[in-house]
């Protein structure tokens, strides 16, 4: 892939991803073996005006090795030093680069009980940082190809040919090309997004009900002082930022406590470097009380163990089946992509920022509106060419949001 092009990439994670302010430090999150993308972003963010940049340099393969030889005890401490340096991300509210590359079945054998234990008591321990920072300062997730996911992706493919596959696909799905000003488009995405969004809202819908042929029959009810959101996000102080590039999505936060049915997965869900398939999920008054699944059951079911919100939902999302990524046909085996391929919920913590008036409020007082809480937040997706979603109104009017898989409004 020629290095101007990934050059420009870069430069978009920092300008239109993060929005970096000058002056403000730069934290970028990227697997070892990604060392030559997390410098051209280091050197993208040092351009911008960074004060600093810092890389927190992650391995899958030692990240397993963890898991197999320390103890859960020692799996689940999280040190002096760690917690000290979340404190001054909290002090000095830098921007999160997050380039992702994982291998999909990268953690394969590892003991899920200890993988979810000890990431639980460590979540424990770290949320009030994270909620401390929540709204406050800018974040984005980006991808670059590593070798193994690439050949999940393109499979039979020379590994060279493959990571090249997914090089072009990925800088298609954010925009980035040659010729063009990928600023100027990512500002019209996100205008026609927060359209789709102002058209939601003005329905002040009361719940939707979700149904398909493979037996997704599900009821869900939105949290009266919820905004659908889509596209980039605002801060507190008015920063504008991109969180996910590439995004897709009209989002809300459901109330929490009132869901009803069965929703059925229509996508691979790669989680902690395992891929659960073909699975189900059962709702009553807003638990998750049942889930099967064909392939990582198990992993399910500690998952919606986590803690008690684990097992409740904090997002549904609406992505028309004719999205992008959807007609490129590729399945990413990667949340951030496969996300914005369909529809989709996430089991656990729910978004603050959705509320109308959440900066005057408390987590207490949001939570006691409706938002979830969790340590985890994991989207599935539910959507596909026959998904239809209705809308009921406060009013009590019946309103087509999805037929088809597409919009109707």
């Amino acid at each position: 892939m020629k290095k101007t092009l990934l050059r420009k990439y870069a430069r978009l994670a920092v300008k239109t991803g993060v929005n970096l302010k000058k002056g403000q430090g730069c934290v970028i999150f990227a697997e070892a073996e990604q060392h030559a993308f997390a410098e051209l972003v280091a050197e993208e963010a040092y351009r911008a005006g960074a004060k600093w940049v810092n890389v927190n340099w992650q391995d899958q393969a030692v990240t397993k090795l963890r898991y197999r030889y320390e103890s859960l005890t020692q799996l689940s401490r999280v040190e002096e030093w760690e917690k000290a340096k979340q404190q001054y991300f909290v002090d000095t509210l830098p921007a999160f680069v997050h380039i992702v590359s994982a291998d999909p079945d990268g953690l394969r054998g590892v003991n899920v009980e200890k993988m979810q234990k000890a990431g639980a008591a460590c979540g424990k321990v770290l949320k009030p940082y994270r909620e401390a920072m929540d709204n406050k300062r800018q974040w984005t997730i980006i991808a670059v190809p590593s070798p193994k996911w690439a050949q999940k992706v393109f499979p039979g493919e020379r590994t060279s040919t493959a990571v090249e596959k997914l090089w072009e696909v990925i800088l298609k799905t954010v925009r980035v090309t040659e010729e063009n000003d990928s600023v100027a488009e990512w500002e019209a995405h996100n205008r026609a997004l927060e359209e789709k969004c102002r058209k939601l809202n003005e329905l002040q819908l009361d719940r939707l009900h979700y149904e398909s042929p493979n037996g997704t029959d599900f009821t869900c009810w939105l949290i009266p002082k919820a905004r659908w959101h889509g596209g980039g996000d605002v801060l507190q102080d008015g920063t504008f930022y991109n969180p996910n590039m590439p995004t897709e999505e009209a989002f809300i936060s459901p109330w929490k406590g009132k869901c009803e049915g069965t929703l059925v997965a229509t996508l691979p869900l790669s989680y902690q470097g395992n891929l659960i398939d073909g699975f189900s999920v059962t709702f009553e008054k807003g638990r998750a009380v049942s889930c099967k699944a064909e392939q990582g059951e198990e992993l399910l079911k500690q998952l919606l163990e986590v803690d008690e919100g684990a097992s409740m939902l904090g997002e549904l999302a609406l992505v028309p089946h004719d999205s992008p990524i959807s007609q490129s046909g590729i399945l990413f085996y990667n949340t951030l992509f496969d996300e914005n391929a369909a529809c989709h919920v996430a089991l656990g913590r729910g978004f603050p920022e959705t509320i109308e008036g959440y900066e005057a409020m408390s987590n207490e007082e949001l939570k006691e509106l409706g938002v979830n809480d969790s340590v985890v937040h994991v989207d599935f997706m539910v959507g596909s060419g026959m998904l239809n979603i209705t809308g009921y109104t406060r009013d009590g009017k019946e309103v087509a949001v999805f037929r088809n898989g597409g919009w109707a409004l």
